[in-house]
C-alpha cells in the first residue's frame, strides 16, 4: 500500500494504463505542462506524441478525441474545468454520445472526459459549473464522479478500458484527500455504488464532494442517537438504483446532496427512482429532501458564494425535517 491524494491516484491510474496500452493518449489544455495534477509527468515519460498540448480550442481538441476512438484510439481528454465543456457540447452530446448507436455498432467510441466541477473558493460562476445532469440527459455518454482516492484511481482505470465515453467528474471538494492505494494493478467496476456509512435512521446520498459533507453530518447525529447511512453512488450513468432502494427500504427516509443548480438535477433523477418504484414508495415516511445549490450563478465573492452552494448546516437542517416524523 501506498499514500496519495486523489489527484495523485488519478495520475498514476492515467500513467499506468498509458504503459499497458499504446493506444491511450492524453491530449487537453496544458496537458504536458500538467499544471492541475492530472498529467504531471506525463510527457517526459511518454513524450509530445502522447500527451498533446492543444490549442485553446475546446470544440476542436474534443472533436479530434472523438475521431480518434473511432478510429481504435483510447483518448482521454483533459478539459481541466468542466465548466469548459459548454464550448464542446456539441462534440460531446451530439457525436461522442451517439455515433456507436447510429453506426449500428460499427464504431466504439472509448475515450474519457475529465475534468474539476464544482465551487472552488472564489473562482467565480464561469469556473464553478456542476454540468452532470445536463450530460446525464444525453444518451450514449457515462458519467463518474468518485470520491476517495482508491476510487478515483479505480474507477478512471474502469473508464479508461470501457468502449463508450466516458466523463470523469473530479469534485473540487475530494481533490486533496489522501488515502492508502493497492500496489497491484485494479479497477472499480461502473454502476456500483458504496455504502461510506451504516445506518438505520435515515438514507443520505451524496454525489462528488457531497459524500464528505453526508459523512461529518452523520458523525454529529451519532451524538443523538440518529443512526445516518451514507451512499456514494461513484457512477450517475449506469445508476446503481438497487442499492439506493434497499437502503430506503430499510431506513424509510431520503436526503440527497448534490452540488449543482436544483432544477432537473442529479438529485431530483434519483429522487424520481425512489419515488416511482412501487415498493421502494410506499416505505418512506417523510417526503424526500434534496440539498443542492441555489438556482443561481455561482459569485465571486465568498460570502455569497458560501451561501449559494451546500454546507454541512444545511444538510443537517435537511435531515432534522425528515426525522420529525415518527417511524411506522
Amino acid at each position: 500500500m501506498k499514500e496519495m491524494n486523489f489527484v495523485q491516484a488519478v495520475n498514476e491510474g492515467i500513467r499506468e494504463e498509458m504503459r499497458r496500452d499504446k493506444s491511450v493518449f492524453v491530449v487537453g489544455e496544458d496537458s504536458a505542462s500538467g499544471p492541475l495534477g492530472l498529467a504531471a509527468g506525463l510527457a517526459e515519460e511518454f513524450g509530445r506524441e502522447r500527451v498533446i498540448n492543444a490549442p485553446l480550442s475546446e470544440e476542436g481538441f474534443v472533436g479530434t478525441a472523438v475521431g480518434a476512438a473511432a478510429a481504435g484510439m483510447r483518448p482521454i481528454v483533459d478539459l481541466s474545468l468542466f465548466s469548459f465543456s459548454y464550448v464542446a457540447f456539441d462534440q460531446i452530446v451530439s457525436h461522442a454520445g451517439k455515433l456507436r448507436h447510429m453506426s449500428g455498432g460499427q464504431f466504439k467510441l472509448p475515450m474519457v472526459i475529465l475534468g474539476i466541477s464544482g465551487a472552488m473558493s472564489g473562482m467565480a460562476a464561469q469556473h464553478a459549473e456542476s454540468p452532470q445532469a445536463m450530460f446525464m440527459n444525453a444518451p450514449g455518454l457515462k458519467i463518474v464522479m468518485p470520491t476517495t482516492p482508491y476510487d478515483g484511481k479505480g474507477l478512471l482505470k474502469a473508464s479508461i478500458r470501457d468502449d463508450n465515453p466516458v466523463l470523469f467528474f473530479q469534485h473540487s471538494r475530494v481533490r486533496g484527500l489522501k488515502a492508502s492505494i493497492p500496489e497491484e494493478d485494479y479497477v472499480v467496476p461502473l454502476g456500483v455504488a458504496e455504502i461510506r456509512r451504516v445506518g438505520t435512521d435515515v438514507t443520505v446520498v451524496g454525489i462528488g464532494g457531497m459524500v464528505l459533507l453526508a459523512l461529518a453530518a452523520a458523525e454529529e447525529f451519532a451524538k443523538e442517537g440518529i443512526s445516518v447511512e451514507v451512499i456514494d453512488p461513484r457512477t450517475l450513468v449506469p445508476l446503481d438504483k438497487k442499492t439506493i432502494l434497499d437502503s430506503v427500504k430499510k431506513t424509510n427516509r431520503l436526503v440527497i446532496l448534490d452540488d449543482a443548480p436544483r432544477t432537473c438535477g442529479a438529485a431530483a433523477e434519483i429522487a424520481a427512482v425512489v419515488v416511482e418504484d412501487d415498493d421502494a414508495f410506499g416505505y418512506l415516511d417523510a417526503p424526500i429532501q434534496r440539498v443542492t445549490r441555489e438556482q443561481v450563478p455561482v459569485p465571486f465573492s465568498r460570502p455569497m458564494e458560501n451561501f449559494v452552494i451546500p454546507d454541512l448546516n444545511k444538510v443537517k437542517a435537511a435531515i432534522q425535517k425528515v426525522m420529525r416524523k415518527q417511524k411506522r
